[in-house]
């Protein structure tokens, strides 16, 4: 067994979502979407932005579908932000300090 799958179970087991989540479609939707975070906004946005998008999910009534139509607006807005901002798309590897 991938130990990824293991974690994303042991994960789903602890915070008692089971039953709220296909680890297997929200696995490849959320890397997917922050590979596009990451290297169209910057790489510390990615994580922030999968938090929020667990966030925006789990405020809907049917938060696998609602995943995907938020995932897909988040690439979206990431690819435009990226058009928008060419010389900071994927940089800010570390927080202003």
């Amino acid at each position: 067994m991938n130990s990824l799958k293991e974690w994303v179970d042991l994960v789903c087991r602890e915070l008692d979502i089971t039953d709220a989540v296909s680890p297997t479609a929200m696995q490849s939707r959320v890397l997917d979407m922050s590979r596009d975070v990451a290297h169209g906004v910057a790489r510390p946005a990615a994580p922030l932005t999968a938090y929020l998008l667990g966030l925006a999910a789990g405020r809907s009534s049917d938060p696998e579908a609602a995943a995907d139509e938020l995932t897909q607006r988040v690439c979206q807005l990431a690819q435009r932000w990226a058009d928008e901002h060419p010389s900071s798309a994927g940089a800010g590897s570390s927080p202003p300090g």
